[in-house]
């Protein structure tokens, strides 16, 4: 699930996206993600790092440069996230902070924001790894869908 969206006429979704907007795509969903009453819990209170580490694995996944591997290593996303409970309703509050951070940032061609959301979808469904809520004392703060 790490390999880059495949080129299509206009180049790289990154090309066609551009680091600035991806930047400001970032910005606002974690902006979305700390006021989320399902994902604020388990995010750290400062999310520097997450966003900085968020943008990175974004900017290679859409076929820019490889920041992530560069500086993180490879992000083995699926056994990364794969000790700590996500459910499907976590899965969905993610997408949906995405989402909305994507209609907010009018630098996103809406083309570009579907692709990338159908992406994004696949992604979030491919980490689910629990069925049910767990309890808030279960997850750990900061582990869920931060890419370390």
């Amino acid at each position: 699930m790490t390999a880059p969206i495949p080129l299509r006429e206009g180049g790289s979704l990154y090309d066609r996206i551009g680091p600035e907007a991806l930047a400001a795509l970032v910005t606002r969903f974690y902006t979305r993600v700390a006021a989320d009453s399902d994902l604020a819990p388990i995010f750290p209170t400062d999310l520097t790092l997450t966003a900085e580490k968020q943008l990175a694995f974004l900017t290679g996944f859409l076929g820019g440069p490889p920041l992530y591997h560069q500086r993180f290593g490879h992000p083995r996303l699926r056994a990364r996230h794969l000790p700590h409970p996500i459910t499907p309703t976590r899965g969905r509050a993610w997408l949906a902070c995405m989402n909305a951070a994507l209609r907010e940032t009018p630098e996103i061609a809406e083309a570009d924001a579907r692709e990338l959301y159908a992406a994004l979808a696949r992604v979030a469904a491919h980490m689910v790894n629990t069925l049910e809520d767990p309890s808030p004392e279960a997850a750990e703060p900061g582990q869920l869908f931060s890419i370390d």
